[in-house]
């Protein structure tokens, strides 16, 4: 029986005790209470997509997301599609085409980009755009992003 401040997550397929709040932001659950880093503190209100982890399989803003909210549902990581196919392609194309400038907004970038591709093999720009809208680039990669987007669909094709 899990005390008042206690919460059992799936993160990135491993059960995790977590002592904390129930309105702790899963971000912070994340970076702080299990030590994973790939998810990124930007703007704290949602907007940016620096803080994007999987729950279940669909982006979310974890940064706005309360801890207590997130009951048995599993949440994926950066970490955590590490070793995924699909993953190594985006990572690839995401090198090949020098996507990253600053950085920091990449780990919600391309678990944004995994999501869609996973529910989309082959999307348009249209629909590329429209999954990765509210994933703030300060550099202005947008154009690259989408390429390495496009690259990533285009190998899961051959």
């Amino acid at each position: 029986m899990l005390e008042e401040d206690e919460f059992m997550l799936v993160v990135n397929g491993e059960e995790r005790l977590i002592k904390a709040s129930a309105d702790m932001p899963l971000l912070w659950a994340l970076r702080q209470e299990v030590g994973l880093s790939g998810v990124k503190f930007g703007c704290g209100a949602g907007l940016c997509g620096a803080c994007t982890v999987h729950l279940d399989g669909s982006p979310v803003r974890s940064c706005v997301l309360p801890l207590g909210s997130v009951g048995s549902s599993e949440v994926t990581t950066l970490e955590g599609i590490q070793d995924d196919p699909l993953a190594e392609r985006l990572f690839d194309a995401w090198l090949e085409i020098d996507v990253m400038q600053c950085g920091y907004c990449q780990a919600g970038q391309i678990m944004s980009a995994h999501a869609l591709l996973k529910d989309n093999p082959t999307p348009s720009n249209e629909e590329i755009d429209m999954a990765m809208e509210g994933n703030i680039c300060r550099c202005g990669t947008y154009p690259r992003i989408r390429e390495a987007i496009r690259i990533a669909s285009e190998e899961e094709e051959a």
